[in-house]
């Protein structure tokens, strides 16, 4: 469970959310980068990169993103996505293929988003930075309507059962139209 960080440290990290469709690259042909975090990179991060892919190729996109995830710890370093996730996915027609990695100081500078799961994730990605811009990194509940009553974390289903795993399906599915329209520009869309 993330630790709780006082909602006045929280909005003295914010950040100004960037219009990440200006940046080079939607005007050049260059596909965008999208990086999704969790700790272990085997239940959360893999399921936002298979429902963000799943998201763009239904939009007809996806050439226009390359998608990918890691975690802040390298517990799982090489494997699949955890089973049950992958299963819960699956009921969905979403195909979850990623291999578990670390988050590297490198990634930062080579993701046009990094979108993180929760705030300790968040804490550790920024770590990473030594005092690189970091504007790239948000948490994925900026993504969502907060008028809906969604939690400001995505919650670990990994020690839970599978009403978890489903909660966390939902969510990522929620929240991606806004994280792809404010990546892609609204226009990429229409």
């Amino acid at each position: 469970m993330s630790e709780q960080i006082p909602e006045e440290q929280h909005a003295q990290d914010a950040r100004k959310p960037m219009d990440f469709s200006k940046r080079q690259g939607v005007e050049s042909g260059v596909p965008k980068r999208v990086l999704f975090v969790c700790l272990g990179n085997i239940c959360r991060s893999p399921a936002a990169e298979g429902v963000f892919a799943d998201y763009v190729r239904r939009c007809g996109v996806e050439d226009r993103v390359f998608i990918d995830s890691a975690g802040t710890a390298g517990y799982h370093i090489g494997k699949r996505a955890d089973p049950r996730m992958r299963a819960a996915a699956a009921r969905r027609g979403i195909e979850l293929t990623s291999e578990a990695r670390l988050l590297s100081s490198r990634d930062l500078s080579e993701f046009d988003l990094i979108v993180v799961m929760d705030r300790d994730n968040y804490r550790n990605t920024l770590a990473l930075a030594h005092g690189a811009p970091t504007q790239n990194v948000r948490m994925l509940s900026e993504f969502l309507d907060a008028s809906e009553g969604w939690p400001q974390e995505v919650p670990d289903p990994y020690y839970g059962g599978e009403e978890g795993f489903e909660f966390v399906l939902n969510m990522l599915q929620a929240a991606m139209p806004r994280l792809a329209g404010e990546l892609l520009g609204k226009s990429a869309f229409s």
